[in-house]
């Protein structure tokens, strides 16, 4: 067969696609416009996850599951644009590592507005301002984000979802590495880059800034200066790269939750979180952990932190496998609030990746 033939086939099945997705864009329209009426939310992680799911078995190839997973989170975020937009609030600017983690889950459709801070993202969705908020919860290399942690102290927002990116750091500058006297960059990210940079870049000024896109933005304008800073930000403040996957773990990983003020129904592959008080006595925390032991719940994540409230007393906070709705999950919750001072459930939802 020719390429005019081969190229007829194409445009053949285009024409196709595009009816089938214009189809698809007004059955979930009308699916929007239900929800709306019976005050569900038109964002649902555990479709979405079900989805997803379903593609990769329907699936024979050639394209890869990760294809067109990014395929189809485009076709959802313009299908979700459709109705009433969804707004999103993230840890801003454009650019950073918590917009790439937004964009990977919402697509490029919905209203995102960037915030200077993670209690700003918390505050927009309190306010109504947005529906969801993408904010990092901890990175495998530096650990927790303790400001997250210390936002689900007061706010009564709920974990909704989860976004999993492998974080891939760049040196971005407008001029030649044998030229560069400053680097500009956030802590979390200089921690995750050390070894490199003392290898590469000995003796040359490392400076902290808010964010990643700040410094993308000041080695923009500055010269001798570059950041560290994602592909995006090359693109958006016209920097080239210098130096490509430049992190010092090629396990690098940050994880992001999304945060609503709607539960999540199980989806059968759940997980939640939750954070406790103990009282003040030997063995408090011990004490604390044999309900999981005894109805066999894995714990895969346990973080203290202090209450700011009385000297020496800390807050908890656990991952558990499980929904909050599974039976074995009820009845160790119930057991862990007998025991604790302080028991408060920040949501279930599906692990998704």
């Amino acid at each position: 067969m020719n390429l005019n033939s081969l190229r007829k086939k194409v445009d053949s099945v285009d024409k196709k696609i595009i009816g089938l997705l214009n189809s698809r864009a007004g059955i979930t329209k009308s699916i929007a416009q239900v929800k709306l009426k019976s005050g569900k939310s038109i964002y649902s992680p555990e479709r979405e996850r079900e989805v997803l799911r379903k593609l990769a078995s329907l699936s024979n190839g050639p394209l890869p599951a990760s294809a067109l997973e990014a395929i189809y989170r485009e076709i959802m975020s313009a299908s979700l644009s459709l109705g009433m937009p969804l707004k999103i609030s993230y840890l801003g600017p454009e650019a950073t590592f918590t917009h790439l983690a937004a964009l990977k889950r919402f697509g490029s459709q919905v209203k995102y507005i960037p915030c200077d801070s993670i209690t700003d993202v918390f505050l927009e969705v309190e306010k109504d301002n947005a529906d969801y908020g993408v904010v990092p919860i901890e990175n495998s290399v530096e650990g927790a984000v303790s400001h997250t942690l210390d936002m689900f102290m007061d706010s009564d927002l709920r974990i909704c979802s989860q976004i999993i990116l492998d974080v891939v750091h760049h040196l971005l500058a407008n001029c030649p590495k044998g030229k560069i006297r400053r680097v500009y960059s956030i802590s979390q990210v200089f921690g995750q880059c050390r070894i490199w940079l003392q290898k590469n870049l000995a003796g040359v000024e490392i400076i902290e800034v808010s964010s990643t896109t700040r410094a993308a933005q000041i080695a923009a304008k500055e010269k001798n200066s570059a950041c560290i800073a994602s592909l995006l930000a090359a693109k958006v403040y016209k920097l080239k790269v210098v130096a490509s996957d430049i992190e010092d773990s090629p396990h690098n990983v940050t994880r992001f939750l999304i945060v609503g003020k709607n539960d999540v129904p199980p989806t059968g592959c759940d997980r939640t979180s939750l954070m406790f008080s103990i009282k003040d006595k030997v063995g408090a925390l011990h004490d604390m952990l044999l309900p999981f032991k005894k109805y066999r719940i894995n714990l895969t994540k346990i973080e203290s932190r202090p209450s700011k409230k009385k000297a020496w007393d800390y807050y908890f906070f656990v991952d558990l496998d499980g929904h909050r709705d599974n039976p074995r999950v009820k009845k160790a919750l119930m057991e862990l609030e007998d025991k604790c001072k302080f028991l408060k459930i920040l949501g279930s939802y599906p692990l998704g990746e």
